[in-house]
């Protein structure tokens, strides 16, 4: 007796596509990933020492600017972070994330006017949209600041 073959279409399994180890994305993906990897287990010197390699080969990544700026907060290096923020925004004028930052450390550098300005422009438009694709949860903490700024006015 003969099995009967069932004729039904296989799926085709999904293959990865090969990406050469050297592309230019991936080595910033990575430098970034391990970036923020060091710095969450407490080596944010670790981290920004990898940013600031990665920046010698890619100088004009406005992600690799955004990320510098954002562990320099993170360390309390206000002028430091708010360089890198604006360096990131001259490449990316409306880049939610350095827009962030930018904001905090202007705020936290007592120049409420300016941080009140930057959170404006990131109230509304394509920097919060910006924001709201790359962190969320960031969104509703820069509102509440350009509040409690507005208040200290």
């Amino acid at each position: 007796m003969r099995a009967l073959s069932t004729n039904t279409p296989t799926k085709k399994a999904h293959r990865p596509v090969a990406v050469p180890a050297n592309d230019p994305a991936m080595l910033l993906a990575r430098a970034r990933n391990a970036a923020f990897a060091e710095a969450s287990k407490g080596n944010l010197g670790a981290g920004l020492g990898l940013l600031y390699d990665a920046l010698k080969d890619e100088p004009m990544s406005h992600d690799l600017l955004s990320d510098m700026a954002a562990l320099l907060l993170a360390a309390g290096k206000l002028e430091h972070a708010a360089g890198y923020a604006e360096r990131a925004l001259r490449i990316h004028s409306l880049h939610g994330p350095s827009l962030y930052t930018l904001a905090f450390a202007l705020s936290g550098q007592g120049n409420v006017d300016r941080a009140i300005g930057v959170l404006t422009e990131l109230q509304g438009g394509a920097g919060r949209d910006s924001l709201q694709a790359e962190a969320p949860e960031l969104v509703p903490v820069a509102m509440i600041e350009l509040e409690r700024l507005r208040r200290t006015r």
